[in-house]
């Protein structure tokens, strides 16, 4: 196992810079996932981790050593990519060895290394199938499998599920997070996918552009996010957002008034905004509700799941938002209802796209900040 740490990290294609001096620490053991949109740079980046890619500057440390001028296969890592890529003429026995049998190894400690690898997947029932008798997910096991037998210091994923069915997908998730809790090295993986992001990570860190917009806990990210962008980019269905005025300020939040006068409150810390700005009001569709004093919207769509509901509305000023609701409901397309929001739950985000610190509910009756 090992620390991976990046320091002012950068990637250049001729003229084009693509990753800009990207610093971050990945302690040892961590689950890290990397997310963002396609084109971030985040396959890059774990390619330069993995030796694929050179370094155009700054410094990678893996457990201690800097490691910008080795060989890939010096650098002690395993990586399972996109596609299987198995041998198809080989069985699974045979494909989880192939790597230890280039290296010399003894071929006792290869059975043993393949056994226990087998064990771990469960895939001791299919060690002599040739991969062509195997399901995706089975598949992909194996790939995987022949990472965990070269005993690395750290693994690296690049979106490793994308080619599964979403039933698959959720199945994989649980086996990918369950092999970490046993082996505990560090890991990093990739992912377009912000749900496999927050189910699998210790710690996530979200790439826009080839910057770090934001990096930590999942649910760090979630509740306190550091901009507008790594706010809607994390949350399925993604944050609303209203255009809105500050209109006044104290110690429990600030005051603010949408595109058509209404007041509005939310718990934040409003010392870096004044009377006046224009800012935007963020508030996750689970922290909406129907009710008579909220606010009035029309109804465009409706999902009934059941034990769930989806609310897809407009206000009058054509600003989109989203509801969560619990359970089901009696309200239709078409029809108007109002929707209101706790001030406790709110986000408010500066011109510039920065969140203003939100204030914890205990803070809300002292009058105090973070």
């Amino acid at each position: 196992m090992a620390e991976v740490e990046l320091r002012d990290i950068v990637k250049k294609y001729g003229e084009v810079q693509v990753i800009h001096g990207v610093d971050l620490t990945i302690e040892d053991g961590t689950f890290c996932v990397f997310v963002g949109p396609s084109g971030c740079g985040k396959s890059t980046l774990l390619r330069m981790i993995a030796g694929l890619e050179e370094i155009s500057g700054g410094d990678l440390i893996i457990g201690g050593e800097r490691v910008n001028d080795q060989r890939a296969a010096e650098r002690g890592l395993a990586m399972v990519f996109q596609t299987y890529a198995l041998y198809p003429h080989m069985s699974v026995r045979q494909n989880l060895a192939f790597g230890l049998e280039n290296i010399r190894m003894p071929k006792a400690e290869i059975a043993d290394r393949v056994n226990e690898a087998a064990r771990m997947l469960k895939l001791e029932p299919y060690l002599d199938r040739k991969p062509r008798a195997l399901s995706g997910g089975q598949r992909q096991r194996v790939a995987i499998g022949r990472a965990v037998v070269r005993e690395p210091k750290v693994f690296l994923f690049d979106e490793p599920l994308s080619n599964l069915d979403a039933e698959l997908r959720v199945s994989m998730r649980g086996e990918i997070a369950a092999l970490h809790r046993r082996i505990g090295n560090t890991m990093i993986y990739v992912t377009h996918d912000q749900v496999e992001a927050m189910t699998m990570a210790d710690k996530i860190v979200v790439l826009r552009d080839g910057r770090i917009e934001q990096a930590g806990a999942p649910i760090e990210l979630y509740n306190r996010p550091a901009n507008t962008f790594v706010a809607g980019f994390i949350g399925s269905p993604r944050m609303n957002f209203l255009p809105c005025k500050v209109t006044a300020r104290d110690a429990q939040g600030v005051s603010l008034a949408d595109a058509q006068g209404r007041q509005l409150r939310a718990a934040v810390d409003g010392r870096t905004v004044a009377e006046g700005d224009s800012v935007e009001l963020g508030i996750r569709p689970e922290h909406m509700h129907p009710d008579p004093d909220g606010y009035p919207v029309e109804i465009e769509n409706v999902e009934q799941l059941g034990g769930e509901s989806y609310l897809y509305a407009q206000t009058q000023t054509g600003v989109a938002l989203t509801a969560h609701l619990s359970g089901q409901t009696s309200l239709a397309r078409g029809g108007q209802a109002h929707l209101a929001i706790r001030p406790e739950y709110a986000h408010v985000f500066r011109k510039d796209g920065v969140a203003l610190p939100r204030l914890r509910l205990g803070e809300l009756e002292n009058g105090t900040s973070s």
